[in-house]
């Protein structure tokens, strides 16, 4: 059985949520990234930040990255898969919630992303196409 943790991108780093989205820009730069998952005090997840999301609402908006933190653009309820879990589980996973980048955590810590880069390494051509088909036929993400 493949695994979250066998297909995963191996070292993410959490960005902290007080963290100035201009620091989140660097930080993606260094780490040639366009996602971050967002930690709160006590490294949790409470949120992903996309170079998009910097852009479009931030910058775009007239905003001052260095004045916005990563935790104010966190929305939503952040979406994770256990990095015991079956392939099959973050192809469901990412599918229902038509998101492209999947944070792995293991014993309450963040341990890698899954994106799209790492299915496509990982998986068979029909598996990659029935997920694009789902995440991308209706997203405006």
């Amino acid at each position: 059985m493949t695994t979250a943790g066998d297909i995963m991108h191996r070292g993410a780093q959490w960005i902290p949520a007080h963290e100035t989205l201009d620091r989140a820009a660097q930080l993606m730069r260094e780490l040639n990234v366009g996602a971050l998952p967002i930690s709160d005090e006590n490294e949790r997840l409470c949120g992903i930040l996309t170079d998009r999301d910097i852009v479009v609402g931030c910058v775009a908006m007239g905003h001052d990255p260095a004045r916005i933190t990563a935790g104010e653009m966190a929305k939503g309820t952040p979406r994770w898969i256990d990095a015991n879990a079956d392939v099959g589980e973050v192809l469901r996973e990412m599918r229902e919630h038509q998101i492209r980048r999947l944070p792995v955590i293991q014993d309450k810590r963040l341990v890698g992303m899954i994106s799209e880069a790492d299915l496509a390494r990982h998986l068979a051509d029909d598996q990659i196409a029935s997920w694009a088909e789902s995440v991308y036929a209706t997203t405006t993400r």
